[in-house]
């Protein structure tokens, strides 16, 4: 099955950071390491900053566009992986170990398949 991990951080932690000089670099290349050895990984991308979105919803028959992520909440939506495991516990073991549990949160959803 597979499975897509959000990784959810602080806005403060994640402001325009650059690979080079992320004192968390070293944690989520961990992570994604570990992911790709364990032949699980699928895919997945570090998002630019949510203040870097646009929303877009269709309002009688128009489009209605807003700078910004969807929802205010405290975290932002910092990037994902698709990952292909047996079932949503193995998922929870993965999204468990991810670096944004401890200091944001983790969301893991089955991805629709055929």
């Amino acid at each position: 099955m597979q499975f897509a991990i959000f990784n959810y951080v602080q806005p403060r932690d994640f402001a325009d950071k650059r690979p080079e000089n992320d004192p968390d670099g070293p944690a989520w290349g961990a992570y994604t390491k570990a992911l790709i050895e364990a032949g699980v990984m699928v895919s997945g991308a570090a998002l630019k900053p949510s203040h870097t979105a646009t929303t877009l919803r269709i309002a009688d028959g128009r489009r209605d566009l807003h700078d910004g992520p969807y929802a205010e909440t405290k975290e932002q939506l910092g990037g994902f992986y698709i990952i292909d495991v047996p079932d949503v516990d193995a998922a929870l073991a993965w999204a468990a170990r991810n670096p944004a549990a401890s200091t944001g949160a983790v969301e893991v959803r089955p991805i629709m398949q055929g």
